[in-house]
């Protein structure tokens, strides 16, 4: 029998075990994290919206008349009004045809991808792309060829010599790097090539573009540029699930063919609802996106005053690059001693040799969360052994 065991303990030696946090209370920078207070640093919630009260409010009415569970799938008698609502809700919003709900978005990457491309056609994917956009590429069975990052030079390339069915899959904003997608040249060669585009935004959805609609809108960019939009609602959104948006006959050819769709129960159709109206926040208040550029602005310029390697990045996510496995626990182990809970990522989430620490904004942070986060890292520099750093006043 396989020695499991060991493989975890190897796993520990190498700095890569991986362990949970039980959180309580709702989710805000200010968590309760395994009993102890923490000042989060880590979540996706970019907006501050999943403990929004409008929403919960929403939820909390929508339920007398949804009832809780899904019960049953989309295809069969789970598809509700809330969900078909949302779906409508959906397509405005990105200013798209239509748009399809999916209850998870590792469900949604892996049920669109698979089923617009199969053996005999070839998908061209972002070396850095999110494991689940990794994982439908695998399950489509068709050719996938690999680009660097960002390389729009490569993939035209690669699509110049390719025959059949073309798919481009890629991030809009990088969940680990932070950087946004070359999207319009992207655009460009998919056109000249006859290559389907394919735009995961999920880090875009709420925080990019005009009124938050997204990456693909901020690069001015259309369905006809860019015909399928997936994206996720469990993050800057606030509540849960995912969706796919474009051009009618997609979202119907999907429906036929996606398996991650057709054969999972529909999610309850509160939270559905409750959707809605956080898509009303997320156009109404643009003071949330002002208030996230203004944290951003804020701790790029503390952070790199300090001395720490940060990424081009201007998304909230904003990764502190470390290297070392035990280096990125050993820092976040320290901030985590000073009361701010910022978590270690390291491979395979990322490459070998590119650990780091991944702090993410949200607008539900204070300015002077932000500085309390960066006193800590101005006492927390002396971990990364070999590294020299200017000297600082701490305030």
């Amino acid at each position: 029998m396989r020695d499991f065991a060991h493989e975890i303990e190897q796993r520990k030696q190498a700095g890569l075990y991986r362990t949970r946090r039980l959180v309580s209370g709702p989710q805000q920078p200010e968590l309760i994290a395994d009993g102890k207070p923490l000042l989060s640093f880590c979540s996706n919630d970019y907006l501050g919206l999943a403990n929004h009260p409008d929403n919960i409010d929403a939820l909390t009415h929508a339920l007398p008349e949804t009832g809780l569970g899904g019960a049953a799938s989309h295809l069969v008698c789970g598809h509700h009004q809330s969900h078909h609502q949302l779906e409508q809700r959906l397509a405005d919003f990105t200013r798209r045809s239509a748009a399809l709900f999916f209850s998870t978005g590792y469900m949604a990457n892996m049920g669109v991808i698979s089923a617009l491309a199969g053996r005999g056609d070839t998908i061209f994917s972002d070396r850095l792309n999110h494991a689940s956009i990794i994982d439908g590429c695998i399950l489509s069975r068709a050719r996938v060829r690999r680009y660097a990052h960002g390389d729009v030079a490569a993939l035209e390339s690669m699509l110049a010599e390719t025959s059949g069915h073309k798919l481009v899959v890629t991030d809009g904003v990088f969940s680990m790097d932070g950087d946004v997608a070359p999207l319009k040249a992207l655009a460009r060669v998919c056109k000249a090539h006859d290559a389907l585009l394919v735009v995961d935004d999920a880090h875009g959805v709420g925080v990019c573009g005009p009124q938050g609609r997204g990456s693909v809108l901020e690069a001015g960019l259309s369905e006809d540029d860019v015909p399928v939009l997936i994206g996720t609602l469990g993050k800057a959104v606030g509540t849960s699930g995912a969706f796919v948006a474009g051009p009618a006959v997609l979202m119907d050819y999907l429906v036929q063919k996606a398996r991650t769709y057709i054969y999972t129960t529909a999610m309850p159709p509160a939270l559905a609802a409750a959707t809605c109206v956080s898509l009303d926040l997320i156009e109404a208040e643009e003071s949330r996106r002002e208030h996230l550029r203004e944290l951003i602005a804020r701790f790029r310029a503390g952070a790199e005053q300090l001395g720490y390697e940060l990424m081009p990045s201007q998304s909230p996510i904003q990764p502190i690059m470390v290297g070392g496995n035990q280096e990125a626990l050993a820092l976040s182990q320290a901030l985590e001693q000073h009361g701010i809970l910022v978590t270690a990522i390291r491979p395979p989430t990322v490459p070998a040799g590119e650990a780091r620490l991944r702090v993410t904004l949200s607008a539900a942070h204070t300015c002077e969360q932000v500085d309390q986060l960066l006193v800590a890292l101005a006492q927390s520099r002396e971990l990364l052994s070999g590294r020299e750093f200017p000297p600082v006043a701490l305030a």
